[in-house]
């Protein structure tokens, strides 16, 4: 067996293997490439690990490649993605931290970049493109459920001061009157029942009242359209006697002076008549109940006495 030629090979294989691992570590064509992206936290980062994975839509495109905290503000943390260069990083993209199930391992989470929006880019003066962020699940919980704590307490607050002893003594006298009340109202119910149905028969007898005042209501008003018309009649007939007497002698001149005011006093009386007669139909259809009970007193404005009928 030739020794020489099976060293020879070995020496062979083995700086082939070395040349292949140097070629792949000083970027071979196989090596991906990563564009470097910052993103600002405003919150804990807790479990967060550098190479952890940053995810775009829950695919891996990059990983985390650097942690630290803000020196100008110590309340946000710097984090520097590597990301596979051509991921669609555009300016709506937003970072998100999130964990990983129950293990509690957190990862970052791209999401956003529309086709219509423009590539992220570096602002002037900045190193990397800054990705924008928004708070983490467990941090939209934490506020939430802080804002809930705090108007329970103000609720808790709220509900000592009213449950307070003299509130509660006004409660205790509340509640008593108003069983007074309902004892009151139970002993008197066979008196409200009666007045009820008294009341109830009363507005049945007022109803059938009405309907039958309805015709004496027409022939009132009928009556005194007729009364209208005589009166009428006996001016036309005395004006008519006026206008003979002008034509007679002096005998008659002189019946007619001791006639005429007599007449007018009558004209004057069914007047008045028809006046009342035509008041009596209007205050009857008002108030039909004026018949039998008679009117109501007309009640007096403020700081006034009721004005009797």
């Amino acid at each position: 067996m030739n020794y020489t030629l099976v060293g020879a090979f070995v020496l062979t294989l083995g700086a082939a293997l070395i040349a292949g691992v140097l070629w792949l570590a000083s970027g071979g064509s196989w090596q991906k490439k990563y564009d470097l992206y910052l993103a600002v936290m405003g919150e804990s980062v807790a479990g967060l690990n550098l190479n952890a994975p940053v995810k775009y839509n829950g695919v891996d495109v990059g990983k985390v490649q650097d942690i630290a905290l803000d020196i100008a503000n110590p309340q946000q943390v710097r984090l520097l993605f590597a990301i596979e260069y051509g991921a669609p990083i555009r300016e709506d993209t937003v970072a998100v931290l999130k964990t990983q199930g129950l293990t509690g391992i957190a990862y970052v989470e791209l999401s956003g970049g529309a086709a219509n929006s423009p590539v992220l880019q570096a602002k002037p003066g900045s190193l990397y493109p800054e990705i924008r962020t928004k708070p983490s699940l467990s941090t939209r919980l934490e506020y939430i459920l802080t804002s809930v704590l705090s108007k329970l307490d103000s609720t808790s607050d709220g509900i000592n001061s009213l449950l307070g002893p003299e509130n509660q003594a006004a409660f205790k006298s509340a509640l008593a009157d108003l069983a007074a009340v309902a004892h009151t109202v139970a002993a008197r119910r066979v008196d409200i029942d009666k007045g009820l149905t008294q009341a109830a028969k009363t507005f049945d007898n007022t109803a059938k009242l009405t309907a039958d005042l309805a015709p004496v209501l027409a022939r009132i008003g009928r009556s005194a359209d007729a009364l209208e018309k005589m009166g009428v009649e006996v001016a036309n007939t005395s004006i008519k006697a006026g206008s003979t007497v002008d034509a007679m002698g002096a005998d008659v001149k002189r019946f007619s002076v001791e006639t005429l005011p007599e007449l007018e006093r009558l004209l004057g009386d069914l007047s008045a008549l028809t006046t009342s007669l035509r008041r009596l139909s209007d205050q009857t259809e008002r108030d039909p109940r004026g018949l039998i009970f008679g009117r109501q007193p007309v009640p007096g404005g403020p700081g006034e006495k009721g004005v009797s009928p």
